[in-house]
């Protein structure tokens, strides 16, 4: 599948300001950027810096006024479809260690507190049924209702009120398999049919000696989305990071089939 990508941003800075954006899709092995425009306003310092993971990479700037930045690109997806349920998961002494800080707490995801959950709801299953079952019950039981979530909003928010956005939805997901000892990241993505159009997140698990995303929205398949980065949760992937104050102007983004 190739996608079509095209995001716009507006906002209006009062003072010169470091911005970090996180926007561009990643270049992997099973995502090929075939073409790709970055354009923005006049700033004072541009600089790359490698993502983590070494997935993607950020962007530095310092602008001031109104900044804007427009982002396009053609991705060619070519990402095998395979079973989840049928996938087994990794024992823990036998996980590299690019994988080993995704079994741990993170500020949004508190799987320390869902242990006894998790054994009760899905301790029948293991590996791949496992994360299966997880992401059906979250689909099921879960609202998406935008504006219900903030920034601050936490899987352990989410779980209780049983509403969010994808954000929100990807936090529990990975919340839950952290708690069943699988090792589980929050990436952020782009994906056709995403309603409203916006930035997605998806939650991608280690099983079977590889990583594999999961949309428990429903809204995507790992066949149809471009990734644009990965981090313990949402506080290490966000498309913008303004270190100062700036007033919101404008957003677009828009996700559509070649």
């Amino acid at each position: 599948m190739i996608l079509s990508i095209n995001v716009h941003l507006q906002y209006r800075l009062s003072r010169p300001t470091d911005l970090l954006l996180q926007i561009e899709a990643a270049d992997l092995s099973d995502q090929n950027v075939r073409q790709t425009r970055t354009r923005f306003s006049e700033v004072a310092n541009v600089s790359r810096i490698a993502a983590d993971d070494g997935l993607g990479e950020r962007i530095w700037l310092r602008a001031d006024g109104l900044f804007q930045f427009d982002y396009s690109a053609e991705i060619e997806i070519d990402r095998p479809k395979r079973d989840l349920s049928t996938l087994p998961a990794t024992p823990p002494h036998q996980l590299p260690g690019e994988a080993v800080r995704y079994l741990m707490p993170s500020r949004y995801c508190p799987s320390d507190e869902f242990q006894t959950f998790v054994a009760a709801e899905f301790g029948n299953l293991s590996g791949g049924a496992q994360i299966a079952a997880m992401r059906d019950w979250i689909e099921r039981s879960f609202q998406y209702v935008p504006g219900a979530s903030n920034a601050q909003t936490t899987a352990l928010d989410s779980f209780v009120q049983r509403q969010g956005i994808c954000r929100d939805y990807a936090h529990v997901l990975v919340t839950l398999a952290r708690a069943a000892t699988i090792p589980a990241r929050f990436a952020s993505v782009y994906a056709p049919g995403v309603t409203p159009p916006d930035f997605h997140a998806v939650a991608e698990v280690y099983l079977d000696g590889a990583w594999h995303l999961v949309d428990p929205t429903g809204m995507a398949t790992s066949q149809n989305i471009a990734i644009i980065g990965v981090g313990a949760d949402a506080a290490n992937v966000a498309f913008l990071n303004i270190f100062g104050q700036a007033e919101f102007v404008a957003q677009s983004v828009s996700v559509s089939p070649v």
